[in-house]
């Protein structure tokens, strides 16, 4: 497998950042006053650029790019080599793999094809067409897809569920959503 890239970094009105850029502890999050905590979880969504290779359209999949309004579009990536933890480098910024993106219907549909978020370790200096330096793996068994099948697909599983519950890498948001199936709710 090649090294993780960044391909292209898109800012939160979908416009493609060319240039180097500070990356906050908020990255391209909306601050939601609800939701204080879980915001740092969702910094930053990521989505693979190979999911975009659909034979339904004549745009080549990198032209694409940015239309799941993901933040990073990534290469060499996708749910099954990106787990829960990692922890990565980019440029001056340290970043770690938070929980899965956001599922609709066609994600279901299409093999949940999701996408992951981060959250910002260690702020700095970020740019696009980078490598993302893997520094650290916390939880080799909870890769994206093991995530959302958990969530999604084997819902019954209370045993599966309870694990991933205790994963604290795992963001807020999805670990109250767990908390809430084991207590039969």
């Amino acid at each position: 497998m090649e090294e993780p890239f960044v391909h292209r970094i898109f800012n939160n009105k979908q416009n493609e950042i060319k240039n180097s850029m500070y990356l906050s502890r908020l990255g391209f999050a909306k601050e939601n006053p609800e939701k204080k905590k879980a915001i740092f979880d969702k910094s930053i969504f990521a989505f693979p650029v190979k999911h975009y290779n659909e034979p339904d359209t004549k745009k080549l999949f990198t032209e694409r790019a940015g239309e799941k309004k993901e933040n990073f579009s990534v290469l060499e990536m996708e749910e099954h080599s990106v787990f829960v933890g990692d922890i990565y480098r980019l440029g001056k910024a340290v970043i770690q793999v938070s929980q899965p993106g956001r599922v609709s219907q066609r994600e279901m549909e299409n093999g949940l094809k999701t996408g992951w978020y981060f959250r910002v370790l260690e702020e700095g200096k970020i740019q696009p067409a980078k490598d993302l330096q893997l520094i650290e793996r916390p939880n080799p068994k909870w890769s994206i897809a093991a995530c959302n099948e958990v969530m999604y697909l084997d819902r019954e599983n209370l045993w599966s569920a309870d694990q991933l519950f205790h994963c604290t890498d795992l963001g807020i948001i999805w670990r109250k959503t767990l908390r809430k199936r084991l207590r039969g709710f």
